[in-house]
């Protein structure tokens, strides 16, 4: 049995062919490539507007710079997530506010955001990053009433979940990323995604003024619009610098991967989705705890992550197995940095008990039944000693 990862691309010669042919023609970057992935893109997302970037990071990045985040102002956050939901919001000077987390769904617990919020002024907190991870929807319409209410914005951080849904109050499936509820959404397409380019990332909107400042801070700052420049038009050469902004471009053979990419993607959802119903029904009555799922959720299945309790065993006798599952995520308030700025381990203790016994295992559509079986079975072989 070869090496069997958490997570891995899946490259076809369509996707190969389709790399090759940018490569060979007139753009390798700011070509027709982008502006194709980006339309495509919001055809699957149900969105007005997309804004491809370098990588999720920097598509975090400029969604805080243009949402407004200011040294000072404070942003809440998940503690569960990658480092840079929250590090987006010290890049731009702000202050992170991490809530604990649903012992359920493991998403940011928005009861508990409604009693952050109503203890302070009215004002002391300017926005809100909810993270759908591994691919649970954040139930967003409910996070619309608490920012409506209390003047935040949101900016979801979709990574996991292109491709997610879930139900709102009027039995609608509201998209992940669609921005129906959010002020904009980010996503990603790091080779292990469900979309990859290489690495990418992709911020959506459906505010017209907010879509064109990305676009100018997406490229140094710069405008070719003449309709907005500040001085006379010198020239057909001529540009203008308005704002500080930064090289943030995905290229046209990035984007062409991820064009063609984008064509499996629902094929890609339908097998996670099988793959994590084998995974159910190896795992029911045993001592593995499987993923909870609401009724009316569409899980994107980016991860699959069970909780058992000796984590640390599990992982070391599946490694010794060359299968290698991975944690996600070391919660962000017990790193250094974070503690240099006052959090420390003990500050949320349902995020930091999931962390003590989650593990995901190997979830993405090229994972054969074969190698599948083998991880159930090293699973059970080692929860059921």
């Amino acid at each position: 049995m070869n090496p069997i990862p958490y997570g891995r691309q899946h490259i076809t010669p369509e996707d190969i062919q389709a790399v090759t042919e940018t490569l060979l023609s007139d753009y390798l970057t700011t070509g027709p490539k982008v502006a194709e992935f980006e339309e495509a893109f919001c055809q699957y997302i149900g969105c007005k507007y997309a804004v491809a970037l370098a990588n999720g990071t920097a598509a975090l990045h400029l969604a805080a710079l243009a949402l407004g985040v200011k040294p000072g102002q404070k942003v809440i956050t998940t503690p569960i997530t990658f480092a840079a939901s929250a590090n987006c919001v010290r890049y731009c000077g702000g202050e992170v506010e991490f809530v604990d987390i649903d012992p359920d769904t493991f998403l940011i617990d928005l009861k508990k955001v409604r009693k952050l919020l109503e203890s302070h002024p009215k004002g002391t907190y300017s926005g809100l990053i909810p993270v759908d991870l591994a691919g649970y929807p954040v139930n967003l319409e409910e996070a619309r009433e608490l920012a409506d209410e209390f003047g935040l914005w949101i900016l979801e951080d979709a990574c996991h979940a292109p491709g997610g849904f879930f139900k709102d109050s009027k039995g609608v499936e509201a998209r992940c990323g669609d921005s129906r509820y959010a002020d904009a959404a980010i996503f990603s397409f790091h080779p292990v995604k469900h979309i990859a380019s290489g690495e990418g990332g992709m911020i959506t909107t459906n505010n017209e003024a907010l879509y064109k400042e990305l676009l100018v801070l997406r490229t140094h700052g710069i405008t070719r619009d003449e309709s907005i420049y500040h001085q006379e038009n010198h020239g057909g050469w001529y540009h203008e610098m308005q704002i500080l902004g930064y090289n943030y471009r995905l290229t046209d053979f990035q984007c062409a991967l991820g064009l063609s990419q984008l064509k499996r993607a629902d094929e890609g959802m339908i097998r996670r989705h099988e793959i994590a119903r084998t995974y159910d029904q190896a795992f029911a009555n045993t001592l593995v705890t499987r993923p909870f799922v609401e009724e009316g959720i569409g899980h994107a299945y980016h991860l699959y992550v069970i909780q058992v309790e000796d984590r640390k065993g599990l992982y070391d006798h599946l490694r010794a197995n060359q299968i290698y599952a991975q944690v996600h995520y070391i919660p962000c308030h017990t790193h250094p940095y974070y503690q240099s700025l006052g959090w420390k381990w003990g500050d949320f203790p349902l995020a930091e008990n999931y962390y003590h016994h989650c593990l995901s295992l190997p979830m993405y559509p090229s994972l054969t039944a074969e190698e599948q079986a083998f991880v159930i079975e090293k699973v059970l072989e080692f929860t059921e000693k």
